[in-house]
This record gives structure tokens, C-alpha cells and sequence, in this order.
């Protein structure tokens, strides 16, 4: 199990929130437990940005090293979610993952 997921990390590792190519929103999360109350708090098209890039998965895989998390966000893209139907399932997978961890201490 990995404990270093849950730790928040410097700012210069946060994940930064954009629409799109410098459009920066002004959000940002530093833990997976910011990250997912972000989910449900940014424009739904910041996270439809950032998921078809593969932004969340690479910072969860390399920022968090919770490569399982990762790869359940990339089968995510797979299935085209857009608006309120991603926003919902992403904060689910997001949620899931928390929980398991931080029950675990």
C-alpha cells in the first residue's frame, strides 16, 4: 500500500486546473484529497482538458506514484465521458481510492 499518495506535496508539484493551453483557472491541488474536492469544484471543461491529455494520470502516476489510480483514470478516457456524466464518475474513482487509503492508517 502506498501512504506517500496521501501526503500533500509542494506547491511546485501541484496540479494546476486549465481550460485549455494557458488558460490557467486559478485552482490548483496539492493532495489527492484536494484533488478531489477540485473535481467537483472546477469547470467541467478543465477537466475534460486535462483528462483526453493524460494530465491527471501522469501527475497521479508521477507526482502521487499511485500508478493503479493512474491507470484507472486512463480507462476513464476510453469512454468519452464529457460534462456532468465525467465530473461524476472521475470524482467516484478519485473518492474510491482516497477512501481505501486513508481507512487503512
Amino acid at each position: 500500500m502506498n501512504l506517500r499518495t496521501l501526503r500533500t506535496v509542494p506547491r511546485e508539484n501541484a496540479f494546476y486546473f486549465f481550460t485549455s493551453i494557458g488558460n490557467y483557472i486559478g485552482e490548483s491541488a496539492a493532495s489527492l484529497k484536494e484533488f478531489m474536492e477540485k473535481i467537483n469544484e472546477v469547470n467541467v471543461k478543465s477537466l475534460e482538458f486535462h483528462l483526453y491529455r493524460g494530465d491527471f494520470e501522469k501527475w497521479i502516476d508521477e507526482t502521487l506514484e499511485d500508478k493503479g489510480l493512474a491507470a484507472e483514470i486512463r480507462s476513464l478516457r476510453s469512454l468519452s465521458y464529457s460534462g456532468t456524466m465525467l465530473k461524476e464518475h472521475l470524482h467516484s474513482i478519485v473518492a474510491k481510492r482516497y477512501e481505501e487509503l486513508s481507512g487503512n492508517f
